[in-house]
């Protein structure tokens, strides 16, 4: 089978050859038909986060080993199965869930594999879909796609599942106000999610007209730039001068996060998403007289994710692709990711 790898941080993706994988047991060999391009990916390939004040994680700190085929958002066709395995089948369509745990420690034990405390993701800590096949560990992460588009089902493994755990969140407060910062793949998945399951006006903020535009066309009933010198003002005056109920955080940078901290109301909750990195000083005695609720999301179950794939198959929501590539491309595709060329979502067809 052909690959694309991550052969060392900062280094180009190597397209090689290799043996194609036989699935043995409960294992699940999928052709991949399509993976989505994450920022995870990115961080991936660029070694770790940045932490602010200079400071930098590794992945490899965190269990990652290279090579590494990367690539979680993965929509394929049942190759081949293991003896053990009788949930699917050769041809069906499935959407992968990635968040694979140890199945052990307390999350795993109460169906939360994707806040494992030693997790096993694919494309993250074993080889993803960057491919021309998949090997699944168990057909328990399969989910039958029956009808859902191939390239727009990607993002319902990662960034619309993260959006979709980010507005559930969000919503716990039943808010009137909901802001959503940042009109990326992820915030504007998270727009049409707000607009399908909660009740909230929703107030999106970018820096990108354009991407602001599309935000309007899938729900958003407000847009800012937040290039404005009057951002939070503009803000506070829509939510009737007393702040937002709710804020997600699609970005989580030092200005993104103190825009959020200005703009949310007493009782707020505040839900942060984004890798961006970075710190900013926090008025802690601002966070008991306000009330306010500080939480982050990452990712969803694997319950989330077949919620969220009926949304998708009901019309509900929208995944937006917006470039293809193909996988001698992947170089190019994470180039592109990294210089913001990509609006929306992008996926590789191996």
């Amino acid at each position: 089978m052909k690959s694309a790898r991550i052969l060392a941080p900062n280094e180009p993706l190597a397209v090689s050859e290799s043996e194609t994988p036989k699935p043995q047991g409960l294992q699940v060999l999928v052709k991949v038909n399509s993976v989505g391009i994450c920022h995870s990916d990115l961080h991936l390939w660029e070694g770790g986060y940045d932490l602010g004040d200079g400071q930098f994680m590794k992945v490899t700190d965190r269990g990652v080993k290279y090579p590494v085929t990367p690539g979680h958002e993965i929509v394929g066709t049942v190759e081949e199965i293991g003896d053990g395995v009788s949930e699917v089948a050769k041809g069906d369509q499935v959407l992968i869930f990635p968040w694979i745990g140890c199945g052990e420690c307390p999350a795993c034990t109460v169906g939360n594999e994707n806040l494992c405390d030693t997790p096993k993701s694919m494309g993250v800590f074993q080889d993803g879909g960057y491919s021309d096949y998949a090997l699944i560990p168990d057909s328990k992460y399969l989910a039958k796609l029956d009808g859902v588009d191939k390239d727009a089902a990607t993002s319902l493994a990662c960034s619309g599942l993260t959006a979709y755990t980010a507005i559930k969140k969000a919503n716990q407060n039943s808010p009137e106000f909901m802001v959503i910062v940042g009109a990326g793949g992820l915030g504007l998945m998270g727009v049409q999610i707000a607009k399908a399951i909660t009740g909230a006006k929703i107030i999106c903020v970018d820096l990108d007209d354009q991407k602001l535009d599309i935000a309007k066309g899938m729900g958003a009933d407000f847009t800012v730039n937040s290039k404005d010198p009057e951002t939070s003002q503009k803000i506070m005056s829509i939510c009737n001068g007393k702040g937002a109920d709710s804020v997600v955080d699609f970005v989580n940078a030092p200005p993104t996060a103190k825009l959020d901290f200005a703009i949310l109301r007493k009782r707020g909750n505040l839900v942060l998403v984004g890798l961006f990195g970075g710190s900013i000083e926090l008025s802690l005695v601002t966070i008991p007289l306000k009330s306010i609720t500080i939480q982050g999301a990452y990712t969803g179950n694997y319950a989330d994710m077949v919620e969220l794939l009926d949304l998708a198959r009901k019309g509900t929501i929208n995944p937006v692709i917006s470039k293809r590539y193909s996988l001698d491309e992947a170089n190019n595709a994470l180039e592109d990711l990294k210089a913001r060329k990509i609006i929306g979502r992008a996926v590789i067809n191996p």
